[in-house]
C-alpha cells in the first residue's frame, strides 16, 4: 500500500553525462510541456525518464547505478515507470532489456517521438527552440550539430549519436533569440565537432557565418565555442572571435595526446607538428585567449617515451585550461582490436602527473591576474561567496572567480566589473570594482 503523497503523473526527468545530454533533456521537457505535462528535472514524479551516458567506463557505470536505483523505487512503490534513454541505451539496448527487464522500455538518442508517445504526448516539429533550460538563467547549451563523421580509434559517440548532421543557421538563431527573449546572455555552443558545422547543409565548413549570425542577437552578451576538432578548424572563426566582442576569447579544443605514433593509432588526421602550429596560429590571431584541451593517457601501445613527450608538451605549450583522461577500452570501436595493455595504475599515475603540471602552470597564470580587472559574470551564491566567471571560463569545468558576499551584493545573472585580490591554482578571489 503506497503511503506517500507522490504527485500523479508527473515525469521527473534525470539528466547523466555531457552538455548534449542536458540539451537533449531540456528538448523533451520542452515537448511534456507544450503537451500540458507537469514535468520536472531531478525532482520527485511518478514516471522517471533518465537521460544516460554511454562514452566511458565511469559514466555507464554511473548510468547503471541510476537505473537500478529508479527500478527499486519502482519495485517499493515509489514511482509507477521508468523509462531510459540517450547514449547507454542507444549502444546497449538488448544487453539493457536482458540485464535490466523491470525498466518499462528502452529508447536510443534518435527516438525521441517514440518516447513522447509512450508519456501520452505528440512529437511537435514547430517547436524550434522551445526548451526547458536547466542551467543557470545567465547561460544556456546551443546545439549546432548532432552526430560525428570523425573515426578517432578510441571514441564510440559515432555508435552512439550517428553522422554528423548540422541545424541550419535560421533555426540555430531563432533558438538563440527565444532563449534570449528569457534572459539568457551567454550561449555555449556545442556539437561533437564544431569545427564539422555546415559541410552537410553548405559544402564548406560554416562556423564563422553562423557566428555572424548569432552576434545580431538582442540580449545575448558572450558567445562560447565548446569542442572543436582541430583538423580542418576554420580559421576565420579567429578573425571574427579577435573582432566581434561578443564571442568569448576561448575555445575548447580536444587534442587526447600528441606524441605521432599515437596520434596516428587514434586516427586523428594530424601530427604533433601540424598541432603545435595550429595552436601557434590560435595565440597569435587572437592575443590573449583561453584554450582548453583535454588529452588521454594510458591509450593502447603508449610507451613511457610516448607519455614523456607529451608530459614535456603539455609543459611547453602551458595551456590555460586543460583536463586528463585514462584511456577506456570500448567495444566496437577501432581501438577496441588493440590490446588494452598500459596497467590502470599506470594510467592513473600519468594522468596524476599531467594535472600536477596543470594545477603548477594555473597557479602561475592566475597570479598574473592579480591586480587586473576581468568583466565577469555572476552564476550563483555559494556558503558567503558570489561565484562568477571570466569570459575565459566555462560553466563546472573551469576557474571561477570567488567574491566576499558578507561584503558586497551581486545579483546573480549579472555582468559585473572585478579586480583580482587573490589567485590560488584555480580560483580567483576578487571585489567588484565600483565606477
Amino acid at each position: 500500500m503506497r503511503t506517500k503523497s507522490l504527485k500523479k503523473n508527473k515525469i521527473n526527468v534525470v539528466t547523466l553525462g555531457c552538455s548534449k545530454n542536458v540539451y537533449d533533456s531540456e528538448v523533451l521537457m520542452g515537448q511534456l510541456k507544450a503537451n500540458g505535462k507537469e514535468v520536472a528535472h531531478e525532482e520527485e514524479g511518478n514516471v522517471v525518464v533518465i537521460n544516460t551516458c554511454g562514452f566511458i567506463d565511469n559514466a555507464k557505470e554511473e548510468s547503471v547505478n541510476t537505473i537500478l536505483d529508479y527500478v527499486r523505487k519502482k519495485e517499493e512503490g515509489d514511482v509507477d515507470k521508468v523509462f531510459v534513454t540517450g547514449c547507454l541505451s542507444e549502444r546497449y539496448k538488448p544487453d539493457l532489456q536482458k540485464e535490466i527487464p523491470a525498466v518499462d522500455q528502452y529508447f536510443g538518442t534518435t527516438e525521441l517521438p517514440g518516447l513522447l508517445k509512450v508519456l501520452g504526448a505528440d512529437y511537435k516539429h514547430e517547436l524550434i527552440g522551445e526548451r526547458l533550460t536547466t542551467t543557470p538563467k545567465n547561460y544556456a547549451y546551443l546545439k549546432i550539430a548532432e552526430g560525428c563523421d570523425r573515426p578517432c580509434s578510441f571514441c564510440a559517440i559515432p555508435l552512439m549519436r550517428g553522422k554528423h548532421k548540422s541545424t541550419p543557421i535560421e533555426e540555430v538563431v531563432i533558438e538563440a533569440q527565444k532563449l534570449a527573449t528569457k534572459g539568457v546572455k551567454e550561449l555555449i555552443l556545442i556539437a561533437q565537432d564544431l569545427t564539422y558545422y555546415g559541410l552537410d547543409l553548405y559544402k564548406k565548413r560554416n562556423l564563422g557565418e553562423l557566428l555572424q549570425a548569432l552576434v545580431k542577437v538582442e540580449g545575448i552578451e558572450w558567445i562560447r565555442l565548446h569542442y572543436a576538432f582541430p583538423t580542418g578548424f576554420p580559421m576565420d572563426v579567429l578573425e571574427i572571435m579577435r573582432n566581434e566582442p561578443k564571442i568569448c576569447n576561448y575555445i575548447d579544443i580536444p587534442l587526447q595526446h600528441i606524441s605521432d605514433p599515437i596520434l596516428k593509432s587514434m586516427k586523428r588526421g594530424t601530427t604533433k607538428e601540424k598541432t603545435t602550429k595550429l595552436l601557434q596560429q590560435f595565440r597569435e590571431a587572437v592575443p590573449g585567449m583561453a584554450i582548453r584541451t583535454t588529452l588521454i593517457v594510458g591509450y593502447p601501445g603508449e610507451t613511457e617515451e610516448d607519455y614523456q613527450t607529451l608530459k614535456s608538451w603539455v609543459e611547453e605549450m602551458r595551456f590555460e585550461r586543460l583536463g586528463c583522461f585514462t584511456y577506456s577500452h570500448e567495444e566496437n570501436t577501432g581501438a577496441y582490436a588493440l590490446e588494452d595493455d598500459v596497467p590502470q595504475e599506470i594510467k592513473q599515475q600519468r594522468a596524476n602527473e599531467i594535472m600536477e603540471i596543470q594545477s603548477q602552470i594555473s597557479w602561475e597564470l592566475n597570479q598574473e591576474k592579480i591586480g587586473k580587472e576581468f568583466k565577469v559574470v555572476v552564476d550563483r551564491k555559494e556558503g558567503n561567496h558570489f561565484v562568477g566567471r571570466t569570459e575565459f571560463d566555462s560553466p563546472d569545468v573551469d576557474n571561477e572567480v570567488l567574491i566576499d558576499a558578507s561584503k558586497y551584493y551581486l545579483k546573480t545573472g549579472d555582468f559585473t566589473t572585478i579586480k583580482v585580490t587573490e589567485a590560488a591554482d584555480y580560483d580567483l578571489y576578487a571585489e567588484p570594482v565600483h565606477s
